[in-house]
């Protein structure tokens, strides 16, 4: 709620520099489009002065440990932002600093990402109490655990499709337990899509797992947002995906264009 005030106040071009005179390092470990950018507008828009670390700009990770990388940007900068592979990377940051870190993505968890999703279902629909959330695809990523515990705690039911073997991490396994029938694990994305009002994918094969690429074609075949899958979700039904897609493989271009 707090994020959809601060758009509002953007769009009307009213100034808000809440974090006016702070310094905020970006530390990359994975490249990057729209998390970078949000992070850079964001932190311009609200005062504050970026500073982008690219994975090969540092020494972070391969000459120093990062309980050490901590305590120097800790001491230097008001706030870390992290994307990267670890999450005990993002929690090591975190311990050591003395600052706030925000995570940008771990293999993990993708906490900013449903920030920016859940806003804009509540602009759609104006509420996420009691709607539906279905998620198809890779359902071991961190949009899969992160969707499931964020909607979950934010009032939705949710369904998460996925191939046997590639089950949500046991941590948002074990919170959706807490939510009894508000929660379904199948194979069926028929039966998960049914009168879905949101549906979500990602791609099949997530940064690092190129080497599987081919494996997962075959293994997530079954598994596409298509037409067919549409026609047994709610009529206002919205499409999302966290970006970038691969069209033909777990969305068809002709739904996600109909629906961006």
């Amino acid at each position: 709620d707090f994020a959809l005030h601060l758009k509002d106040l953007k769009k009307k071009n009213v100034p808000h520099k809440y974090l006016e005179n702070k310094n905020i390092a970006l530390l990359f470990e994975k490249t990057s489009t729209r998390t970078r950018s949000a992070f850079t507008v964001a932190a311009n828009d609200l005062g504050a002065h970026p500073e982008f670390m690219g994975i090969s700009d540092t020494q972070f990770g391969y000459k120093e440990s990062v309980a050490d990388s901590a305590k120097i940007l800790g001491s230097m900068f008001d706030g870390i932002e992290f994307r990267g592979f670890e999450q005990a990377t993002v929690e090591g940051l975190a311990k050591y600093s003395g600052v706030p870190v925000w995570n940008g993505l771990t293999d993990d968890w993708h906490p900013t990402q449903m920030i920016a999703d859940f806003m804009t279902i509540k602009e759609v629909f104006g509420t996420l109490e009691n709607k539906k959330l279905t998620y198809v695809g890779d359902g071991r990523n961190n949009m899969a655990n992160s969707l499931l515990v964020g909607g979950l705690r934010t009032g939705m039911t949710v369904a998460v499709t996925t191939p046997d073997g590639y089950q949500p991490d046991p941590q948002a396994l074990a919170v959706a337990v807490e939510y009894g029938n508000h929660f379904t694990l199948t194979n069926d994305r028929f039966a998960a899509a049914k009168d879905a009002d949101v549906i979500f994918t990602d791609v099949w094969t997530s940064m690092g797992q190129e080497s599987e690429a081919e494996k997962r074609r075959k293994i997530f075949q079954g598994y596409q947002i298509n037409k067919d899958v549409m026609a047994v979700a709610a009529k206002d039904a919205m499409v999302m995906h966290c970006l970038p897609a691969h069209r033909g493989e777990e969305i068809t271009a002709e739904v996600l264009e109909a629906h961006a």
